[in-house]
């Protein structure tokens, strides 16, 4: 059976959720550290959560808010906080330890060099600095959850990842 392609080619991608603990200590580290900013919150008191939704600073389009507006942009990070989750000693599933399931999220920055250099300023913990294991062109941090991030520059995916193309 064929699918029929056109039935898909409005779809967007809108968000990846991760569950923090501390909203407050997770905001400062998105917006401080890596440049989002909060464009939608919502509360829902009844069933005890929050939801943050965040877009990268670089989206040179303006969200207004919106449900509608939140729901249909591409490439917003949704943090959802469980409210009471703070004291919780459990660690949160990183999907990095077994059972493997979620892996990173990944920002793409124009000077990797640089980008790392200010986490080290900033005290941000690597899980792998860049220059690190065997694809040394790549860094990886952790938020204050320990979920992995990420860090690329696009101009070096070429020589890295190049002759892995199909």
């Amino acid at each position: 059976m064929k699918m029929d392609e056109s039935a898909t080619e409005n779809y967007v991608l809108t968000h990846t959720m991760l569950r923090i603990k501390d909203p407050a200590r997770s905001l400062a580290f998105y917006r401080d550290v890596l440049g989002f900013r909060l464009i939608t919150r919502l509360d829902f008191a009844e069933a005890r959560f929050s939801l943050y939704f965040l877009q990268p600073r670089g989206h040179s389009d303006k969200a207004d808010g919106s449900l509608s507006d939140t729901f249909s942009r591409k490439g917003l990070l949704e943090l959802t906080h469980n409210w009471g989750s703070e004291t919780d000693d459990t660690q949160l599933h990183s999907g990095n330890t077994d059972p493997k399931g979620f892996g990173h999220i990944c920002m793409a920055v124009p000077d990797i060099e640089a980008a790392c250099a200010r986490f080290e300023a900033l005290g941000v913990t690597f899980q792998k600095p860049l220059g690190a294991g065997g694809m040394k062109e790549i860094a990886f941090i952790l938020d204050p959850d320990g979920y992995w991030i990420e860090i690329v520059q696009p101009s070096l995916m070429d020589k890295l990842l190049g002759n892995h193309k199909a």
